[in-house]
């Protein structure tokens, strides 16, 4: 019997460190027959239960976006506790991955208020896409500048080592860690020390990867990440021609759990900090409002019909004699003069 217990510890031990090195966790594994669920046994204790190889992922375990059909497809949402990519392809989708990277942190801020977060990078990406501008935190993603807070290291190595060391800190809200180009001390390595440090702190760790090829790492998901372009602002009256509406993002699931593909379009409100999802050209379009906007007057069953065109003069092509009213009904001043 002691044999057998000794056993169970064993599988149980190393599947839980498969469950981490294979990116499903946030976790609870099933603990071994007979072993206490309580505040000391918290080595049994994590987010999700592993029954038989499939793993059943608790409500708190995700961060969801707020798109049904995304939300599915990553199982989900992104892991709150996790290495999560969000890559862009050229150098100038920058702009693109680090407003999409706000705007889940704007989610993630709902549940954290307070918590600050550290957005981690070298000189070089900072030289070369610059700093978020800070009086528009705010107002676009709800977030104080003091709440964002940056560190610019030298080398790739500090940067890692810094990140290291935030992911750990329950004291953030998450860590952004942006890095350009495929460097080679970014390896799966690196990157399975960062998802670990994640999943022991129960913080998000989002890695933007600017002009980058995707590449085996630990992360459990991949979103590709690139500017779409912005439909014109909805009014009352309907689309104001001209204008640039919300700012919008084409999402690609590159890697997740689920390896199920897809593309999405997204556009970020930022009255509601929240995400909507335009589906084709029916989207653009605000839905039309059965209710009038002015009561009916009494008596009338029908709004009156639309005014045609009012011009100050007459139209090109038309006959001014024609405009001109009969002689008994014109004024005294504009009458024929008489001579003598």
């Amino acid at each position: 019997m002691a044999i057998s217990a000794v056993a169970r510890e064993t599988v149980f031990s190393l599947r839980r460190q498969i469950a981490k090195i294979e990116g499903t966790l946030p976790e609870r594994l099933q603990a071994p027959a007979g072993a206490p669920l309580d505040a000391d046994a918290s080595a049994y204790v994590d987010l999700t239960i592993v029954r038989r190889g499939l793993a059943a992922a608790l409500p708190d375990a995700f961060l969801p976006i707020g798109i049904e059909r995304l939300d599915a497809a990553l199982s989900g949402g992104l892991p709150k506790a996790a290495l999560s990519e969000i890559h862009g392809l050229e150098t100038r989708d920058a702009g693109a991955v680090a407003g999409f990277a706000l705007s889940l942190t704007s989610l993630i801020l709902k549940q954290a208020q307070g918590l600050p977060i550290l957005w981690i990078g070298t000189s070089e990406i900072f030289r070369e896409a610059g700093f978020p501008y800070a009086r528009g935190l705010h107002a676009s993603f709800g977030i104080k500048p003091e709440q964002l807070l940056f560190s610019e290291a030298p080398k790739l190595v500090d940067a890692l080592w810094i990140a290291e060391e935030a992911a750990r800190m329950t004291a953030l809200a998450a860590v952004i860690l942006e890095i350009r180009g495929n460097p080679q001390r970014l390896d799966l390595t690196a990157t399975r020390r960062l998802h670990a440090r994640a999943a022991s702190a129960g913080r998000p760790v989002f890695l933007l990867r600017q002009a980058a090829e995707p590449e085996p790492t630990a992360a459990p998901v991949r979103l590709i990440v690139s500017s779409a372009p912005a439909t014109p602002r909805d009014t009352i009256a309907g689309p104001l021609a001209g204008s640039i509406g919300r700012p919008a993002f084409t999402i690609t699931i590159g890697k997740s759990r689920t390896a199920l593909p897809g593309q999405f379009t997204l556009e970020w409100n930022p009255d509601e900090r929240a995400f909507d999802e335009r589906r084709g050209e029916e989207k653009r379009e605000r839905a039309k409002n059965p209710v009038a906007v002015v009561s009916l007057p009494g008596g009338r069953k029908d709004p009156a019909a639309a005014s045609g065109a009012v011009l100050a003069f007459p139209a090109v092509g038309s006959s001014t004699a024609d405009n001109q009213p009969p002689p008994r009904e014109r004024t005294a001043h504009l009458g024929p003069r008489r001579a003598g």
